[in-house]
């Protein structure tokens, strides 16, 4: 499964890149994130609680960031188990760019999965995974649109 999209996000690359690596700003944003915890500057832990079609599971995985070319670009890999709900792994390639005061964040993510969660069907699951996407990334417009505010 492949995913790719671009946002504008109403800060600067270096405010949003910033937020992009704190794990308290990320754990409001990501859709069901129980906790997400920063064990260095390139490894997290996070656990998150997701219902696709009619599986609801707890998923437990580990991210990996790479960010050689930050701040204009990083990216990000992982993995997850949600028991048998089934299983995940991937990674996203994440581009910043300066569009004056404004930041253009663009994505190309790739995901494999299996178990029960494979067995739902590629259209459910790809439109589950890009409402996921788009519900992450509009919380994350948010939250940068209320720390310019404040």
């Amino acid at each position: 499964m492949e995913l790719s999209d671009e946002i504008i996000i109403n800060a600067p690359k270096d405010i949003v890149y910033a937020a992009l690596n704190d794990p308290e700003t990320l754990q409001r944003c990501i859709p069901g994130c129980e906790e997400l915890i920063k064990h260095s500057d390139t490894d997290l832990e996070a656990k998150v609680l997701l219902k696709v079609g009619p599986v609801k599971a707890r998923f437990g995985g580990q991210v990996t960031l790479d960010t050689g070319g930050a701040p204009d670009a990083f990216s990000l890999s992982g993995q997850g188990n949600g028991g048998t709900a089934g299983h995940a792994k991937g990674g996203a390639d994440v581009t910043l760019e300066t569009d004056g005061d404004q930041t253009i964040l663009r994505y190309e993510a790739k995901a494999e999965i299996g178990g029960k969660l494979a067995q739902l069907g590629s259209r459910l699951i790809q439109s589950t995974a890009k409402k996921l996407a788009a519900k992450f990334f509009k919380s994350f417009a948010d939250v940068m649109e209320e720390t310019r505010v404040a």
